[in-house]
């Protein structure tokens, strides 16, 4: 039996830039809303939102004249989701319209899941095991946060694991954002300030269009909530962002975490609802079925961290993406990091001396949220768009993730 040869690591920016054949290229890109938890999508289940960014993936296929067929499998990431989302997605990529002969998967990859689902679409193109593939992330933290992401059914033996490290993977995750904070020397002011150009520059770009280039409105099932009436609902907007936030504002909310700690609701990511979906195929099949390119994806890198600063990660894995392909930090041109908690996210910052200018230019996770499975396919999905509407090209979208480790994956706009 004939196996791919693994395909030769190219390094350096020249030879990044460059279009092969082979390359692996995003050829749509799109999201629903993201609602705050128990507020727009309160009656709406995780399978619902999935459904509907692959039916506009679907659609926006077709309008070029595409077959849906040329759709071999799909990856969704989920982190919370009943028994993985296995089943309940691939009754929403039916619903959607997919084909029966695409295949179907979940993966949970921590608050990296779909960036995890890019990664697993983008090598089983690379490796020639499919062509064409879609990869998508859900979450409903309204429905499936009950346990805060902590396992309630957990062997007693690894409760009391001699390993703290090991107990650590259960540590709130607040906790570990304080001691990020407190190891790294990051102020209550610094993340209060961070946390208001959040919502300033989300605001902006909600305002002037940028984040709506992203969005695919969805109308959700609504019960109202005093008369019990059930109706639907249009979602269009992002609903966490506040127009008028600032650092003097934030710095009057109470600690959240510790009664003398410097993380807060303002400066941490929010709990939300959401839903993104991604098409990639091999460049050469997406050229000669006629579908638009926006860009190419180039890698990814992971690397391990101690649990209980668990919010470090992207630090540590964005210098092993970084010397994998050969680049240096200057030559990124943007950078979406997802904002968990502002701690970790100037930590991040701070360490890898990246311009404040170019991180995040339409706002993170503390103004949009952070619904789990869904936030790397959103940070990939901005970056893509942003770079192409400001003629850059090489971007870096990077999360921590939950029990200790970050994840990087690096981009071309086309």
């Amino acid at each position: 039996m004939a196996f791919r040869t693994s395909p030769t690591l190219r390094k350096g920016l020249s030879n990044i830039l460059q279009k092969r054949p082979d390359d692996v290229v995003f050829t749509t890109a799109l999201r629903t809303p993201i609602a705050r938890m128990k507020k727009g999508f309160k009656d709406a289940y995780p399978e619902e939102l999935l459904a509907h960014v692959l039916l506009k993936t679907r659609e926006r296929l077709e309008a070029r004249g595409i077959d849906k067929s040329i759709i071999e499998d799909i990856c969704t990431g989920t982190v919370l989701m009943e028994l993985g989302g296995a089943k309940s997605g691939r009754m929403a990529a039916l619903h959607a319209g997919m084909p029966i002969t695409s295949a179907y998967k979940t993966v949970n990859r921590q608050c990296a899941s779909s960036l995890q689902s890019i990664t697993d679409i983008a090598n089983s193109i690379r490796n020639g095991e499919i062509d064409c593939g879609i990869a998508a992330g859900v979450e409903s933290m309204t429905r499936n946060y009950g346990s805060r992401a902590i396992p309630v059914d957990l062997s007693p033996t690894l409760k009391q694991s001699p390993s703290i490290d090991s107990r650590d993977c259960i540590l709130p995750m607040g906790e570990t954002s304080e001691r990020v904070a407190d190891k790294w020397d990051i102020s209550r002011e610094r993340q209060d300030e961070f946390a208001a150009n959040s919502h300033l520059k989300a605001s902006a770009a909600q305002k002037d269009g940028r984040l709506a280039s992203e969005i695919e409105p969805i109308t959700v099932r609504w019960v109202d909530p005093e008369t019990g009436n059930e109706t639907t609902k249009e979602v269009s907007l992002d609903e966490g962002i506040r127009h008028d936030s600032s650092a003097e504002k934030l710095g009057k909310l109470k600690p959240a975490f510790r009664p003398d700690g410097r993380s807060t609701a303002g400066n941490s990511s929010q709990v939300s609802d959401g839903a993104v979906a991604l098409t990639l195929a091999r460049r050469d099949v997406a050229e000669k079925a006629g579908m638009e390119i926006l860009g190419k994806w180039v890698g990814t890198a992971t690397k391990g961290v101690k649990p209980d600063v668990m919010g470090i990660g992207p630090a540590i894995a964005t210098p092993k993406l970084l010397e994998r392909f050969g680049l240096s930090v200057n030559e990124i041109d943007l950078w979406e990091l997802n904002e968990a908690f502002a701690s970790q996210a100037l930590m991040t910052i701070d360490t890898l001396k990246l311009d404040i200018n170019k991180v995040n230019p339409k706002g993170g996770a503390i103004a949009l949220g952070h619904p789990l499975g869904a936030s790397g396919g959103r940070l990939v999905t901005s970056l893509l768009l942003e770079l192409r509407r400001t003629g850059q090209q090489v971007g870096v979208a990077t999360l921590c993730c939950g029990t200790g480790y970050g994840k990087a994956t690096l981009v071309v706009a086309e």
